[in-house]
């Protein structure tokens, strides 16, 4: 079955497009077939219109498109009682509900359907009797059931795609924690010491913010995924440890980046070999806890509590060095280390 859909796909026949078309369709018939209308057309064009990815998306289209359509309904009416169909009037109605729909701070989508809508009425509204009613009805009838197939033929669940991103996010985090490890071999002075992995690990966490309000959006008015919210709402706490973890991870950058212009700690310090082993099972900390959040299994869990004890005591190892640091300067740096990394590990654990 995923093969025909992939299939499907190469040849542009999305389920989205799929969708688009039995709503125009269905409105076309409910339209022409049960309310007779003159113009079944208009309840398919609204219906292809508020089709969306999301729910959400299609209910905020259908609502703009139902707004402009009764603003230039009333616009058209109202102005047509003095105007007869000719350039000059076209361009006044136009120019007067746009206008208005702009001083109102309307949605562009907005403006524009409250044009079209007022140069429809105004054309044909005249010579029509009940045009601008059942301009109204359509739309509301064709956007009406465009969400409504949206939210129940196989609404989209965008939980697999957060549970990705919160996995890539995981492991870019220990990666820049292994990263910053690896740099206390340098001999580097500068103030930008590590700065480019964790601008890369701050430009991942918000992509992966942005991918759960994605999802958030796409659960909004969808029935069918309220048992998808609790999961949502789980992997949103999760991102908040994450998050938590990426600043910790920037503050050890920051103290690392000081400990390296002091020379005691360049040329003294000895225990700055455990201070790396330290960082290294700490980030092993990061990584199974991402893993733990996707797989949600024994094993997973299981290792990341292996992997928190085994941090543990390699940050404790540390804390035995501290004594032999003389540069006030650089124990208080080692110290923030520490304590960033024991926050981290709080933040993992499950």
């Amino acid at each position: 079955m995923d093969r025909v859909i992939d299939i499907l796909e190469k040849l542009g026949l999305t389920l989205q497009i799929a969708k688009t078309a039995f709503a125009a369709s269905l409105s076309w018939f409910i339209a022409s077939t049960l309310l007779q209308s003159e113009y079944p057309y208009f309840a398919a064009i609204a219906s292809i219109i508020t089709v969306q990815v999301t729910v959400a998306d299609s209910v905020n289209k259908a609502s703009q498109r139902i707004i402009g359509i009764i603003g230039g309904v009333l616009l058209s009416m109202l102005l047509g009682l003095w105007f007869k169909v000719n350039a000059f009037s076209i361009f006044f109605v136009i120019l007067i509900g746009m206008a208005i729909s702009k001083a109102l701070r309307m949605n562009p989508q907005i403006i524009s359907q409250v044009a079209i809508s007022s140069l429809l009425v105004l054309a044909f509204g005249q010579s029509e009797e009940g045009y601008a009613y059942e301009r109204i009805v359509e739309t509301v009838l064709g956007s009406g059931i465009a969400v409504a197939i949206n939210a129940l033929i196989v609404p989209q669940n965008a939980i697999p795609e957060v549970e990705r991103s919160v996995l890539r996010y995981s492991q870019l985090a220990a990666e820049t924690l292994r990263s910053l490890s690896a740099l206390m071999d340098t001999t580097s002075k500068r103030k930008r010491f590590g700065r480019a992995e964790v601008d890369a690990l701050i430009k991942e966490a918000a992509d992966c913010r942005k991918t759960l309000d994605l999802a958030e959006q796409s659960l909004k008015y969808n029935l069918l995924l309220t048992h998808n919210r609790i999961a949502l709402n789980r992997l949103a706490v999760h991102i908040a440890n994450l998050e938590s973890i990426t600043i910790q991870i920037r503050g050890i950058r920051r103290s690392l980046a000081d400990l390296q212009r002091i020379k005691a700690f360049r040329t003294e310090y000895t225990g700055k070999e455990q201070l790396k082993r330290a960082m290294e099972a700490t980030a092993l900390c990061i990584a199974a806890y991402g893993q733990s959040v996707v797989g949600d299994s024994g094993a997973d869990l299981a290792q990341l509590k292996e992997a928190n004890q085994q941090a543990l005591v390699e940050q404790e190892r540390c804390l035995q060095s501290l004594a032999h640091i003389t540069s006030l300067e650089a124990l208080r740096d080692v110290g923030s280390i520490l304590t960033d990394l024991s926050r981290i590990v709080a933040e993992t654990e499950r």
